[in-house]
């Protein structure tokens, strides 16, 4: 099982608009309606500093790579662009 914990890093008010246009997309949905998705739930701060968690787990390193060819992953890439939010991506492999 592959697990990523990927921080998005944005103003509280953009961090609100950012989850607000993945949603009314759906891109969660879809990557959650994936082969080989085990979990995809956004987190967000109770505080209001403007990261976001997003916690993804994957059956295997196809499982994800084939994710990553999605037209909802690349979707989702350019609405962070949009927001000009800074990514950061911590990877676990586990057995």
């Amino acid at each position: 099982m592959i697990v990523l914990n990927v921080t998005y890093k944005c103003s509280p008010d953009q961090g609100r608009r950012f989850l607000e246009a993945i949603w009314t997309e759906g891109l969660d949905a879809a990557s959650r309606a994936e082969e080989g998705n085990i979990k995809y739930d956004y987190y967000y701060q109770a505080a209001e500093t403007g990261e976001i968690l997003l916690v993804e787990k994957w059956r295997d390193a196809e499982a994800l790579a084939k994710h990553m060819e999605e037209p909802h992953f690349k979707r989702l890439g350019q609405i962070k662009e949009g927001f000009g939010i800074e990514t950061v991506i911590e990877k676990y492999i586990a057995d």
